[in-house]
């Protein structure tokens, strides 16, 4: 790291450490001693292999005089920190309908600057680490989500590390005002900066739970997974992470980074500070966002569009261009990849408009394809003619997920580093996991009727099944051996093969080696390859 946000990160004089004896007494509470003070965790398996850290904090709390600006340093803290309970969630609104990210009732707070370790109780060498950032559009979520419980990948050999960032407008609200105070002339981007201190409390801190420093991968999805995009576009996460896993969303095209952060940020200001009536007539100061109220920021965001686009922007300094510009380049970090996504993201996504037209269709094909809008409407025959709606819903998804991953895959191959493409096609049940007290809301024809939707992934990855009431089939249950398996084999070595499980083949940009993840799993050249070739030659065109 370089700049002001090193030098907040970073506390003299501090010594590295010390690592935990990794023989725990199993009649014991396990401790840890990071740079910061001393912590007590707690057992997250009954028989004791697995222990865990809950509410560690990386940072000061965001408030006061803190509030929008880069993350600082913790303070440390006298005895032993009690770690066996998860912190608040950052600031988000509440939704009932919000899958697994923000559903119901939970504690809120802007001090939520705070992640969990789980790891081996009983290990030799240093574990690989694998640090998540979760998903939910930059406007919700938070790291202890059941779905996001560790124990299952921390018994497979790593030490995994959950984290809290801020969202919304408390995460990225770019504005002149808060620029002119930076001495880097930027704002916004704070939720990336978040992630980038909890990476530096990584480097520093994890060898106390057993973890190698100089093994780190990162992973996420949906926001999480353009987080991790913009992550290798950024100078200032320079070596501390050493291989990426991207599920279901990249950075590379508008909306994955925002040019226009500061004007959006000041039209959500206006309507912010018109809610909680402070005067709009006098220039607005950094200290006058600072006194706006958490529930006139929720409302504002409400009513704009915060919650549809992404909120990374290129503010100069964090994101210094586009990211796509520096992928093209071929100045991102160069570190091993594993990228994907599901093969029906859409269904999350994109609202159905049943109501679409022909007429409507072709116009948005026009805007989006120009010229090469009838062979879309060629390719997509079979989608057509369910409705136009669906053909539309179709074609986004593939447009703003499957090409984005693979264009992703691509650059980073062009860099000659290891890189995995994976299309996941298999058939998860749907809101059982999300929505638990509605098992089939619009889903008439049952469960598994939104096919490998948004999101549906996660639990494989994570093999946490059994913390769902769900019948699980033995389909489920290889499918979460698989995807964990490889998952965290490639957090080991940067290769996901493994004896047990099916061969999976390096990317090539010539033939698209892509591993298929359905009820069988089989290499493909290519998924979807025609539409994608489509989707690759209109973005070809508009950036040259």
């Amino acid at each position: 790291m370089r700049g002001a946000l090193a030098i907040a990160l970073l506390l003299s004089g501090c010594a590295k450490p010390s690592s935990e004896d990794s023989a725990v007494m199993a009649t014991k509470t396990p401790t840890a001693t990071t740079l910061f003070g001393q912590l007590r965790g707690d057992w997250a398996d009954t028989d004791q292999r697995v222990r865990v850290f809950k509410g560690v904090p990386y940072a000061r709390a965001p408030v006061g005089e803190l509030r929008f600006k880069p993350p600082q340093a913790p303070y440390r803290w006298q005895g032993i920190r009690n770690a066996q309970t998860f912190s608040p969630a950052c600031w988000q609104q509440y939704s009932r309908n919000a899958f697994v990210w923000s559903r119901g009732e939970f504690p809120r707070s802007e001090d939520c600057l705070y992640l969990n370790i789980w790891s081996q109780a009983d290990h030799q060498e240093p574990l690989p680490v694998m640090v998540w950032f979760h998903g939910g559009a930059h406007t919700g979520g938070y790291g202890h989500v059941d779905l996001f419980d560790g124990t299952r990948l921390a018994q497979q050999g790593v030490v995994l590390v959950t984290i809290n960032y801020r969202l919304g407008p408390w995460g990225f609200l770019a504005h002149p005002a808060l620029s002119a105070e930076s001495s880097h002339d930027s704002s916004g981007n704070y939720g990336l900066m978040d992630k980038i201190a909890a990476l530096n409390w990584v480097r520093d801190n994890i060898s106390a739970f057993g973890g190698d420093a100089d093994n780190v991968t990162i992973f996420g999805q949906s926001a999480g997974s353009s987080s991790i995009c913009a992550l290798m576009a950024s100078p200032l996460s320079e070596g501390l992470f050493h291989k990426a896993i991207g599920q279901s969303a990249a950075c590379l095209y508008p909306p994955g980074a925002d040019p226009d952060g500061q004007k959006r940020g000041q039209a959500l200001a206006q309507a912010a500070l018109k809610i909680t009536g402070i005067s709009t007539k006098k220039p607005v100061t950094a200290e006058t966002l600072r006194k706006i109220d958490n529930q006139s920021l929720l409302q504002a965001a409400a009513a704009s569009d915060w919650a549809a686009e992404s909120r990374i922007v290129v503010d100069g300094w964090v994101l210094p261009e586009p990211a796509g510009d520096i992928f093209r380049a071929g100045r991102q970090a160069r570190v091993p990849v594993l990228l994907g996504s599901t093969a029906n993201e859409g269904h999350m996504l994109f609202p159905l408009n049943e109501d679409l037209s022909r007429s409507d269709l072709d116009a948005y094909l026009t805007q989006t394809f120009g010229s090469l809008s009838a062979e879309v409407i060629s390719a997509y025959a079979e989608e057509l003619r369910v409705s136009p709606g669906f053909a539309q819903r179709e074609i986004s998804t593939d447009l703003f997920m499957a090409y984005g991953m693979r264009d992703w895959a691509s650059h980073m191959r062009r860099t000659n580093v290891a890189t995995y493409l994976y299309f996941m096609d298999y058939v998860p049940p749907a809101f059982q996991i999300y929505l638990a007290n509605e098992p089939n809301l619009d889903l008439p024809e049952g469960p598994r009727s939104a096919g490998a939707y948004h999101s549906g992934d996660l639990v494989y990855v994570f093999n946490n099944l059994d913390r769902f009431a769900i019948e699980w089939t033995e389909e489920d249950r290889a499918m979460a051996h698989t995807m964990s398996g490889y998952w965290t084999q490639f957090a080991k070595t940067g290769n996901p093969n493994r004896a047990d499980l099916p061969n999976w083949p390096s990317y090539t940009i010539d033939q698209h080696h892509t591993l298929r993840l359905g009820s069988s799993i089989a290499t493909v050249l290519g998924a979807r390859r025609q539409k994608l070739n489509l989707m690759q030659r209109r973005f070809t065109k508009n950036t040259r």
